[in-house]
């Protein structure tokens, strides 16, 4: 440990010594910004539907998504109450019990009795596959996300946020599926899962080898620029500017020293191999996270008498939004885009961590990743909405503090002194409001949300790197120093050039994606069949 506190200390005395200069932070901006507006334009693309234009991506993701709802009975509602038991573990004996030996209860040719030690592939259980795949979403994007979301498209957009968790769940339980079905296992009973082996192998199966290939291929160097963004810039961003804002940080480059120290404290746990950072780590974030959701709650009893007043202001602005908001299009838009950066339902990312788990049935882990949509979006992302909307209300003209649309992309101008918020700033004033100092905890909170993702995030590229560059050492740390170069890069850079790169690279992981998912969602079907088969057996 000391030589890494000594490593620390070489880099960043020189830094410090600049933390005031003019400008390191801008120009660092001023590079970026124009990369981040290039792959947001092209990203984001829009085709002429009647009146609008809508961006591709979007519409693939919202036709997708409702269609493997309708296909597959709404599984949201009806595949809710089988996610929740084979979370808690109640069907798990099927996995080896004993059986009649009915042959049609027979998984990939052997009976289940007999596979006792063939169903121990995997690393985790269903519940901590869940776990990590929602520490990979739930934090900043429920946090500033839904901020920015309300910035732009107003209480309208938390309408389209819920739908698009709703129906993409449908999505997570799809992409899950195949992840675990299509899965890798290594000599050494590692797992190597994702979009990347069941487009290749998936489409294979079909008889579209190359296009399978080529997939797969996008995929994994998306994966890689989603790492960078998504999971990675974006968390650095907007701990930074917390940081900043509880100490009151001020300086042409104090993003960058921030950017550094965040940099510093990642690389010890992704290339340094020091796993006590992160095994504590994981076991904060939850807590964090349980406070957050309290200090929620809390703030949503203490307004209860706001709550119909907030309601009708979301149902309202969804379908009949307030002047300036780009219309109905364009407030569905901005949810769903929200929505997609916070759960990754349709980006297939997911789908990296859910393979690792331990089961020979891939869609138990199906339903079960169809929860998570449920958790991030349509609980928590309430939730904060709830809170930025009451903080917004008050009773005589319901806009108190802000105006609902923003004065750029991602921020809100204060009526009190004119000032310009956005982000995880406007989600801190409103906790404040209803519980001082709050900011503090929250502060704090935002820090293991963003080093939490960006090690999840640091996972999900890394295996996307392996897939593309194998599986050597020298591989591994190119890719972990392109992984922290862009920690500084985020920290230094302003929101609205962070949220254009990060959305349009979570968003385009959905091309590959979907397309794979088209192509095989047949087998999803078939899978999910073998398993409710296996249930009804009553094996005990």
């Amino acid at each position: 440990m000391k030589k890494y506190l000594l490593l620390i200390f070489t880099i960043l005395l020189p830094i410090l010594t600049f933390a005031e200069d003019k400008g390191l932070d801008e120009k660092i901006n001023d590079a970026f910004m124009p990369v981040a507006t290039w792959w947001e334009n092209f990203i984001l693309t829009t085709i002429p539907i009647g009146s609008y234009n809508i961006p591709f991506v979007v519409l693939l993701l919202v036709v997708g998504a409702t269609f493997f709802t309708f296909y597959f009975k709404f599984p949201s509602i009806t595949k809710f109450g089988l996610a929740i038991n084979t979370v808690r573990g109640k069907y798990d004996e099927i996995e080896g019990g004993h059986t009649s030996g009915d042959s049609e209860l027979a998984i990939d040719g052997d009976i289940r009795d007999t596979i006792r030690d063939e169903s121990q592939e995997g690393e985790v259980s269903h519940f901590q596959a869940l776990a990590t795949a929602v520490s990979g979403t739930v934090g900043l994007g429920n946090i500033a996300g839904v901020a920015v979301a309300i910035a732009l498209g107003g209480p309208g957009a938390t309408f389209w946020m819920v739908v698009c968790g709703l129906i993409g769940m449908s999505t997570k339980f799809v992409e899950c599926t195949l992840g675990v079905k299509y899965r890798d296992v290594g000599e050494d009973g590692t797992i190597y899962g994702g979009p990347m082996y069941y487009l290749s192998k998936g489409l294979k199966e079909r008889g579209f080898s190359g296009i399978g290939k080529v997939l797969a291929g996008l995929f994994a160097i998306l994966c890689v620029g989603a790492s960078f963004g998504g999971g990675n810039a974006f968390q650095s961003n907007q701990a930074t500017v917390q940081i900043k804002s509880m100490l009151g940080l001020e300086g042409g480059s104090i993003g960058f020293v921030i950017g550094i120290i965040l940099a510093v404290l990642v690389g010890i746990v992704i290339i340094g191999g020091i796993k006590r950072i992160a095994s504590i780590t994981e076991k904060i974030v939850p807590f964090m996270a349980g406070i957050y959701v309290i200090a929620s709650l809390i703030i949503i009893f203490a307004n209860i008498s706001y709550i119909g007043d907030a309601f009708r202001l979301i149902f309202e602005g969804a379908f009949t939004p307030m002047a300036g908001l780009g219309g109905l299009v364009g407030v569905l838009i901005v949810g769903f885009q929200r929505a997609a950066f916070s759960n990754e339902a349709g980006a297939g990312s997911a789908a990296i961590a859910h393979s690792a788990v331990k089961t020979k049935y891939p869609a138990s882990e199906g339903v079960v990743a169809l929860l998570e949509p449920f958790i991030d979006t349509v609980v928590i992302c309430t939730m904060t909405a709830l809170v930025i909307i009451f903080f917004n209300i008050d009773g005589s003209n319901m806009q108190s503090v802000f105006n609902y649309g923003g004065d750029g992309f991602s921020n809100v101008v204060l009526n009190s002194d004119g000032s310009s918020i956005g982000g995880v700033d406007l989600t801190s004033m409103a906790f404040d409001s209803v519980i001082p100092g709050f900011s503090y905890i929250l502060t704090i909170a935002i820090v293991l949300f963003a080093f939490s993702t960006m090690i999840s995030w640091s996972y999900y590229g890394l295996q996307s790197w392996k897939y593309l560059f194998g599986k050597g050492k020298t591989a591994d740390t190119v890719y972990k120093i392109l992984f922290l170069i862009f920690i500084v890069i985020g920290a230094a850079a302003t929101l609205d050039a962070v949220i254009k790169f990060s959305d349009a690279m979570i968003l385009a992981l959905v091309f590959p994606n979907m397309i794979g998912l088209f192509f095989l969602f047949p087998k999803v079907r078939e899978e999910m069949t073998k398993y409710v088969k296996a249930i009804k057996a009553g094996v005990k």
